[in-house]
């Protein structure tokens, strides 16, 4: 498998999975700085020109967090990523579909691409602040989730992966103050060596 990769983007939270797993990998590096997701070479792989990527020992790639964190889990049952009944592989897709789809896509865009969402330079405040508002909510109803408990659905599982990367976000780049059980998940995600695996993989 390869992985395709841009440092300090979303794509930490599949390489964590990855790590996980614990099967060979290779990580391939796509320079943002230097618009390679532009590029000839990478658009032929991903025509959407963004991270994550996994190119399969097939050959047949996959794009889009939950895509390919999906397929690492159910091609590695035995990692136990996903949980088995049916409200609990309900409740991760919820969760990590929150994650991504409302505390980065909503949220964090908002914070770092305002022109995204308007274009009045003298709006961009704003909307950056709306951002910031977008993703204190998200982690006080996924501080509420996890009261009482480690993971956000029963034992470790996707989920964990997808509100690990906007955390890590979060303690990076904002003053937001993490709420108490978000900040216990997060120092417990920070304990797993696939984690600190991950990580240390991609230079941080």
């Amino acid at each position: 498998m390869k992985y395709y990769f841009a440092p300090g983007t979303c794509s930490i939270g599949v390489r964590v999975v990855l790590e996980e797993i614990g099967k060979p990998y290779e990580a391939v590096k796509v320079d943002f700085a230097n618009r390679a997701q532009y590029a000839a070479p990478y658009v032929e792989k991903n025509p959407k020109s963004k991270v994550p990527l996994l190119e399969r020992d097939d050959g047949a790639t996959l794009t889009e967090f939950a895509a390919i964190n999906m397929w690492l889990a159910l091609s590695n049952p035995d990692k136990r990523l996903i949980p088995a009944d049916p409200d609990g592989h309900a409740r991760m897709i919820e969760a990590m579909d929150y994650a991504v789809g409302t505390m980065h896509m909503q949220g964090w865009q908002r914070f770092w691409r305002p022109g995204n969402f308007v274009a009045n330079e003298a709006e961009h405040a704003a909307v950056k602040a709306r951002g910031l508002e977008i993703l204190a909510k998200g982690f006080d109803i996924m501080d509420k989730t996890l009261r009482g408990k480690e993971w956000l659905v029963g034992d470790y599982s996707l989920a964990d992966s997808a509100l690990f990367y906007v955390t890590w976000w979060t303690t990076r780049n904002s003053k937001l103050e993490l709420p108490a059980n978000v900040k216990a998940h997060y120092a417990g995600m920070n304990a797993r060596p696939a984690v600190q695996r991950a990580l240390k993989g991609e230079g941080f």
